[in-house]
């Protein structure tokens, strides 16, 4: 009789009711402004992610432009995330890169 061993079951995100208005409102903000001007990093310096921001810029230049996708992949992302997954992964968990 052999059991199988399964593994915890992974815990849900709090409920964003949990979360702060605010902190719910980075979610939007943040998605447009990577969306509209990710190529410059002003999304990640809106969380606060200086070193990941002018990285951005760093890539933008360096590729001349073609680095900007990355802005524009990262404002979708947070668009499309719930409210609850983006504050638990950029403004709690303080996730730099996707």
């Amino acid at each position: 009789m052999s059991e199988e061993s399964t593994p915890p079951p992974t815990p849900a995100p709090p409920a964003a009711s949990s979360y702060s208005k605010e902190q719910i409102d980075k979610k939007l903000i943040s998605g447009l402004l990577g969306i509209l001007l990710g190529g410059l990093g002003v999304h990640k310096f809106y969380l606060g992610y200086t070193k990941e921001g002018i990285i951005q810029i760093v890539i933008t230049i360096l590729t001349c432009g073609i680095g900007s996708v990355l802005g524009l992949i990262e404002g979708i992302l947070y668009l499309t995330k719930s409210d609850a997954e983006f504050v638990s992964t950029y403004v709690v968990g303080r996730k730099g890169w996707f």
